[in-house]
């Protein structure tokens, strides 16, 4: 019987190795080495990674500073109406910088007919038409199952709901992932509000065409609060509606005098002072 030859296996000596050897007569070398190879595995991972999957080092994260991404799935009829606003300016930058991710989810794709149907009369009669609770449930199923992280959240925006403040931004900026539902037409199913939503939001107190742009204002509110989003931190700690501040302090910028109407409207002289202590104590006297 002859035995098939097995395949030589490559190997390295560590007392033979000439890099090794080199390696461990110069420890800062074998640092940096190290450290270039690990920075290397990174950004590959980084760059192959699922977009759920990807850490970022600015968030602040159960793992000494690492979390994942902030991913925000908008549930509409009308996805074409956020293209313009999540690929232009800061959205654009932080989606670039995998800081957060929007996903434009088309209702339609979860109906069960070939008219693609995702709204129906509403029992009692009325004006308008609802949207079903049926393709609500299948979408909001499907992306909790892409998803799998028990920081995440649907809402329901409905102008019944309660009103979107600050203080919610800076919840919602918490969550890995953010569901939102947009509502259209008379309304939604109310099921949807007491069984799959786990909350209803309004942006104030007014009637808007849909949910669109509430969704819009509250994916800005809560991306800017994530560190790296904004360049400057500085600019949100001391902004309105932050700590107990309501209202943040006046800015004025160049010219130092602009005359309107023979009027000479001038900036106020302890900002042009250069006196840091006095411009602080003015801006905390006209920070309401």
């Amino acid at each position: 019987m002859r035995l098939k030859a097995r395949p030589r296996m490559w190997t390295m000596s560590w007392e033979n190795s000439a890099i090794c050897n080199s390696l461990t007569k110069q420890p800062l070398r074998a640092v940096l080495v190290c450290g270039i190879v690990l920075l290397q595995a990174f950004m590959t991972a980084r760059k192959y990674c699922p977009a759920w999957l990807t850490i970022s080092p600015n968030r602040a994260g159960p793992f000494g500073g690492f979390s994942l991404m902030i991913k925000f799935d908008v549930i509409t009829i009308f996805p074409n109406l956020f293209k313009n606003f999540i690929s232009e300016s800061l959205l654009a930058r932080a989606q670039k910088k995998k800081l957060i991710k929007i996903n434009l989810r088309n209702l339609r794709n979860w109906a069960d007919d070939k008219h693609q149907t995702v709204d129906g009369r509403p029992y009692g009669g009325g004006a308008g038409m609802i949207l079903k609770i049926e393709p609500i449930f299948r979408a909001v199923k499907s992306l909790k199952f892409k998803v799998k992280s028990k920081k995440s959240r649907v809402i329901l925006l409905s102008a019944k709901g309660r009103t979107f403040t600050q203080k919610d931004a800076q919840r919602l900026a918490k969550y890995d992932q953010i569901t939102f539902i947009c509502g259209r037409y008379e309304g939604v199913d109310e099921r949807v509000a007491k069984y799959i939503a786990d909350e209803e939001i309004s942006i104030g107190n007014y009637v808007l065409f849909g949910g669109e742009v509430p969704a819009m204002v509250m994916i800005e509110a809560i991306s800017r609060l994530i560190p790296g989003v904004v360049a400057k931190e500085e600019s949100i700690k001391n902004e309105s509606f932050t700590k107990n501040i309501t209202k943040e302090y006046p800015h004025y910028t160049r010219p130092e005098v602009f005359v309107l109407n023979g009027k000479k409207l001038k900036v106020p002289p302890v900002l042009l002072s250069g006196n840091h202590k006095n411009i602080e104590e003015w801006r905390a006297k006209n920070s309401k």
